[in-house]
C-alpha cells in the first residue's frame, strides 16, 4: 500500500466523521472547555440602558453656558442606583458605569469640571454623546453570541455571564479509549528488565486528550497477542466513542494490531507521508472509530497533534477547529524529503531554532522545544527563509 499524503489523510478522516456525542445541560461555572450544543442568543441588551464612561458630570449639551456658568449639581448617581430624571438648567454628580439620567446628553470627565459646594463649573464640553455608553452597545437584544459548536474559553464564560445565563447546553465529553501495546512496556515506578521501556504515550496522550476536553478511558498495556488485542479492542468498542492505539501498526511480525482491526471492522487508511509518524492507521472496530498511532513516543505525539485532534474535534462537534500556523524565520538549513516533515524547534528572537536529534524516539525534544516546523514535501529549508510554524499551545 502505498503512502498518502497528509492532506489526503485529513480529508479522508474529516469526510468520514460524524458527530458522537450527544447533548447535556450544565452550569456555567463548570462548562470551560466544553463545546456548546446551541447558539447563545443574548435576552437582554448589553449594558441594558445608556450609562457614564468615567466620572464626571452629566448634563444636557445646550445647558452649559460657558466656563464661567455654574450649573447646579441635582443629583449624585453611582454604579447601581437607578437614576431620576434630569432636572432642567443642572448637571448631575455620575460616577463610571451608572446609568446615565434622563434628559442627560453628555458626560464631561471630572478633570474640566471644578465643584463647590452645590454648583459645578465646566471648562470645555463635546458633541453630544460624548462620554456615554448607549444602550445596547456591546450586545443588542436577539442577538446570537457565540454558536454551536464553540470550544468555549475564559472569556467566552464571561460573556455568557454578562447575559444572565446560569446553564448551558453543551456536548457531553467525547469517551477515547487509549490502548497501548507492547510487552516491552511497563509503568512508571516499576523497575525496568533488560528490554524493557517506560511507558510515557500512556501519560502523554491522556493529558492531550483531557485538555482538549474528552474523558479519556485507559485500557491499559496489552501484550503481543492477537486474542488478547481482540478482547482489549473489542471492548473498546461497546465502551468508547472513538478508540486510540500506540504501537502495533507498522509491519513487524508482532504488530498485531492492524490485522486485529481488520479482523473486527476494517482499515480504512494506512501508512501517511509524514515525518515521524509514518505507521498510522485509521479504520472502524464495530462501529467505532479506531485511530491507530505510531509506538514511537515523537511520532505519537505529532500524529495525535496533526492527525488524531482535528477529527477527534470534528467528533466532538467543535467547528472552526483548523490552525493557521505562524511566519518565523527560520534558523536552520534542512533538506527536503518525499514525506510532509514536523521539525520540533523552539522560538528565539531572531526566528526559530532546531533541535539537533529529531529522531522519533527523542521526546525530550518536545519539552526542550515550543513548536513545530512545517517542512513541505521536497522543500528544502534555508536558513534566513520564512517558514510555517505551530507552536504547541495552537494544538491546545
Amino acid at each position: 500500500m502505498s503512502l498518502i499524503t497528509v492532506d489526503e489523510a485529513h480529508a479522508r478522516l474529516r469526510s468520514s466523521h460524524r458527530v458522537l456525542a450527544d447533548d447535556e445541560a450544565v452550569s456555567l461555572k463548570g462548562s470551560l472547555g466544553r463545546v456548546l450544543a446551541a447558539d447563545i442568543v443574548s435576552g437582554i441588551n448589553v449594558p441594558p440602558a445608556d450609562n457614564s464612561a468615567m466620572d464626571g458630570y452629566a448634563l444636557k449639551r445646550e445647558d452649559w453656558q460657558g466656563t464661567d456658568r455654574a450649573l447646579v449639581i441635582s443629583q449624585r448617581i453611582t454604579a447601581g442606583s437607578p437614576p431620576q430624571a434630569l432636572k432642567p438648567g443642572t448637571a448631575a454628580r455620575i460616577f463610571t458605569g451608572a446609568e446615565t439620567p434622563e434628559g442627560a446628553d453628555i458626560v464631561v470627565m471630572q478633570e474640566k469640571c471644578r465643584s463647590e459646594g452645590s454648583q459645578v463649573w465646566i471648562d470645555a464640553v463635546g458633541e453630544a454623546g460624548c462620554n456615554i455608553r448607549p444602550k445596547g452597545q456591546d450586545i443588542m437584544q436577539g442577538d446570537t453570541v457565540l454558536k454551536a459548536g464553540h470550544r468555549l474559553r475564559a472569556q467566552d464564560l464571561g460573556l455568557i455571564a454578562s447575559l444572565g445565563f446560569d446553564r448551558i447546553s453543551v456536548k457531553q465529553r467525547l469517551k477515547v479509549a487509549i490502548i497501548s501495546t507492547g510487552e516491552e512496556l511497563v509503568e512508571p515506578g516499576d523497575t525496568l528488565k533488560p528490554g524493557q521501556i517506560y511507558n510515557s504515550n500512556r501519560y502523554l496522550l491522556q493529558a492531550l486528550l483531557e485538555n482538549w476536553g474528552f474523558e479519556p478511558m485507559d485500557f491499559g498495556i496489552t501484550v503481543d497477542d492477537p486474542d488478547v488485542i481482540s478482547d482489549v479492542i473489542s471492548e473498546a468498542s461497546r465502551k468508547a466513542d472513538v478508540i486510540i492505539t500506540t504501537g502495533g501498526v507498522s509491519v513487524g511480525e508482532e504488530d498485531h494490531v492492524k490485522a486485529v482491526v481488520e479482523s473486527l471492522g476494517h482499515i480504512d487508511l494506512w501508512r501517511v507521508a509524514i515525518k515521524p509518524g509514518k505507521p498510522f492507521a485509521f479504520g472502524d472496530v464495530q462501529g467505532t472509530p479506531f485511530l491507530g498511532l505510531p509506538g514511537n513516543p515523537v511520532s505519537a505525539f505529532v500524529t495525535a497533534l496533526v492527525i488524531a485532534r482535528p477529527f477527534l474535534f470534528d467528533c466532538q462537534g467543535i467547528v472552526h477547529s483548523e490552525i493557521v500556523p505562524l511566519r518565523q524565520v527560520a534558523l536552520f538549513d534542512k533538506k527536503g524529503s518525499f514525506r510532509q516533515e514536523y521539525i520540533r524547534v523552539r522560538s528565539v528572537t531572531a526566528g526559530v531554532e532546531i533541535f539537533e536529534k529529531q529522531s522519533s524516539g527523542v521526546l525530550y525534544s518536545t519539552s526542550w522545544g515550543d513548536a513545530l516546523v512545517v517542512q513541505k514535501p521536497d522543500e528544502d529549508i534555508k536558513h534566513g527563509n520564512p517558514v510555517d510554524v505551530i507552536p504547541f499551545v495552537l494544538f491546545n
